[in-house]
């Protein structure tokens, strides 16, 4: 299946173009646990590309991604928010509910929906997932970040749950998409390597994440975005910023974000006399993002699990060199010296060399712009509905 780049507009072909190549179209559902504002620009990706593939879609889903597509006349929207409870017991009894009300949801749409895809916290999803299995209808389990690992590394008390429900999910999905094969071992997933999909529901709008100022023209300035959560490794650093800014005297640091350990950042921040060197903007709106990352000489992802990061890929979009921990499809990705940097792990003591070796390399903006051109041509919209039509083609 071959388009042209006169069927391509702003990264996305026009769905009669896609038609063209469309037999069998079918209706989708789409079912995520309550969302953060992180988690809306996946999911609008997912839906973006499902709309040229479907008759319809219906999604579930809750909070931040809820409010975002109620409005969207072309999508049914069923709401299954809740707080964000710390009260475990809280948890607990709101999970419960949202189970049983996504499992009547479900039921509600059994007529209107061929195949279900679950997704953002789809592996907690264990209820639903058998509604949904005993309405015989498709599952498709879309992981875009280990619900375990999550767990392990935030130190939720409800670890051993989340591994049992996720053991169930893998079980009864008729699919897993990941988006890496590094994953599979990774994420413990050996046991399900037989149904296992590689795909991406990643694609940029190069018009938008582009290069707006010059690499040589960026003022001294590295930085964290994303969320503020331990699976980021956003402590460690900070633990690293007294070795890295006392090194270099007119850097910079920017960490954009919320989350759990927002205080506890701005705590250890004030208490090591670093506050006044490090700007703190909360929650980064999408539209706002290219502008932050034009301004950075270096962006710095020290997690403990990772998917395959939306920021990594608009940073380089943008002409920002990367340095992060090889996990998840990171590798895939960075090539260490030449489309960014990797760094062994991330320990403070692992950051600070890294930001530093990163930093002083004589080839920094031709790693940045090598970075740029390879997801330029590895993301496009494109490319994601030729493989999802793959994926839908299985059902």
């Amino acid at each position: 299946m071959i388009f042209t780049e006169m069927e391509i507009t702003t990264g996305k072909m026009e769905s009669n173009i896609i038609d063209r190549y469309v037999d069998n179209k079918i209706r989708i559902g789409i079912l995520t646990s309550p969302t953060e504002q992180a988690s809306v620009i996946p999911i609008s990706n997912l839906i973006e590309i499902l709309k040229s593939l479907s008759k319809s879609i219906v999604i579930i889903t809750g909070n931040a991604s809820y409010d975002f597509f109620k409005h969207q006349p072309d999508i049914a929207c069923y709401d299954n928010s809740h707080p964000m409870e710390k009260n475990l017991l809280k948890k607990i009894i709101y999970y419960l509910h949202a189970q049983c009300r996504d499992s009547y949801f479900l039921l509600k749409n059994r007529n209107n929906v061929e195949a279900w895809i679950f997704f953002m916290g789809g592996e907690r999803e264990f209820i639903p997932i058998l509604t949904a299995h005993l309405l015989k209808k498709p599952v498709l389990l879309y992981i875009p970040g280990s619900a375990v690992r999550d767990a392990k590394f935030s130190k939720d008390p409800l670890l051993k749950p989340t591994e049992i429900l996720s053991a169930r999910a893998h079980n009864l999905a008729d699919y897993i998409i990941l988006y890496s094969p590094n994953l599979i071992s990774e994420w413990n997933l050996e046991p399900y390597r037989h149904k296992i999909i590689i795909a991406s529901r990643h694609f940029l709008d190069i018009n938008t994440f582009t290069v707006t100022i010059p690499f040589i023209d960026r003022p001294p300035l590295i930085g964290y975005i994303g969320r503020l959560s331990g699976e980021k490794g956003i402590q460690n650093f900070a633990k690293a910023l007294p070795s890295i800014l006392g090194n270099q005297q007119n850097l910079r640091v920017l960490i954009g974000g919320n989350g759990q350990l927002k205080g506890a950042i701005e705590t250890a921040l004030t208490k090591q006399g670093l506050i006044d060197k490090v700007d703190l903007p909360d929650w980064i709106s999408h539209d706002d993002l290219p502008g932050f990352l034009n301004r950075l000489r270096l962006l710095v992802l020290p997690s403990y699990t990772e998917g395959l990061p939306n920021i990594m890929l608009e940073a380089m979009a943008c002409g920002t060199p990367v340095l992060a921990t090889p996990v998840g499809a990171i590798p895939d990705i960075i090539k260490d010296g030449e489309t960014g940097f990797i760094m062994e792990n991330n320990s403070p003591k692992c950051i600070a060399e890294n930001v530093e070796r990163a930093l002083s390399s004589p080839h920094l903006e031709t790693i940045a712009n090598n970075g740029r051109r390879f997801v330029e041509k590895n993301f496009t919209f494109e490319m994601m509905v030729v493989k999802w039509k793959e994926i839908l083609d299985l059902l």
